[in-house]
């Protein structure tokens, strides 16, 4: 695993080597574009230390250019979530450098075989979509959950990205929404099990960010009926708010659910 500082460090460090007067260390997960982006630069904003985990070291390098640019204090940590040494190096270098985890953002996600009908989806682009969102997701969490059990204060919290599709399908979505439906399930047997640790967990289904993911929408995608349209989306800035807001309430607080949305968007009569 390689970690590197995204700009000098100028605060100075209490024994646990969080900076003084530093609301927490995050690990973002998918931070180098999209969603886990601007979730960083907003955590980072709000006082938030952040790892910084996605596959590609490049795009990592510009959230953290962004988010140095803030003012904040990351770590650029390439990582495969779906590859358990890889998460655990990652979560290693944290604590390393930290002394402690305290928020996870699970974002990394992936669409692939988007599009396809069920009876044409091959069964390795199927397994790879549960690798990425409910492997990676539950790994993640997993070693999240190893660290704030065992750190001393107890605690933390975890923020899994869910979707409008945990609650109802696009045409042609089998995977995706089979995994977001599944990450429903993981939010709320992490919630349980980390009650006797001071561990928070809850999730946020967003439905039509504006992002590179989203684009399509814009210009016309399949709905329920057959038809292709045109859907609204949203700012991604105002999920970034909502996931900085869930974070940053005490443990003894929890939003197990939350979903954010472009208001117009055919959400609610999908289907």
């Amino acid at each position: 695993m390689d970690a590197r500082d995204a700009r000098p460090e100028t605060a100075p460090r209490p024994a646990g080597g969080q900076p003084a007067g530093r609301r927490g260390t995050a690990v973002v997960t998918g931070a180098g574009s999209g969603i886990g982006r601007g979730v960083a630069l907003a955590l980072a904003a709000d006082g938030w230390s952040v790892a910084l985990a996605g596959r590609r070291r490049e795009p990592l390098e510009e959230t953290a250019a962004a988010l140095a640019a803030g003012a904040g204090e990351a770590l650029v940590l390439p990582t495969d979530v779906t590859a358990p040494d890889s998460v655990a190096a990652l979560f290693a270098a944290v604590t390393e450098r930290w002394g402690r985890v305290d928020l996870l953002f699970n974002n990394a996600g992936s669409f692939a075989g988007g599009g396809t009908p069920v009876e044409d989806l091959s069964p390795d682009i199927w397994r790879s979509v549960v690798d990425v969102n409910l492997t990676g997701a539950f790994l993640c969490a997993q070693a999240a959950f190893r660290a704030m059990k065992e750190q001393s204060p107890q605690g933390g919290r975890i923020i899994n990205n869910g979707s409008i599709s945990a609650h109802v399908p696009r045409p042609h979505s089998v995977a995706y929404t089979a995994t977001k439906h599944a990450v429903t399930g993981l939010t709320k047997s992490l919630a349980l099990d980390g009650r006797p640790y001071r561990i928070a967990c809850g999730q946020i289904d967003i439905g039509n960010a504006a992002t590179e993911m989203t684009r399509r929408m814009e210009q016309g995608i399949l709905q329920a009926n057959g038809e292709l349209a045109p859907e609204p989306v949203m700012d991604a800035a105002d999920v970034a708010r909502t996931v900085a807001h869930m974070a940053a309430l005490p443990l003894e607080a929890n939003i197990p659910f939350a979903t954010v949305m472009a208001t117009a968007m055919p959400y609610i009569g999908r289907g």
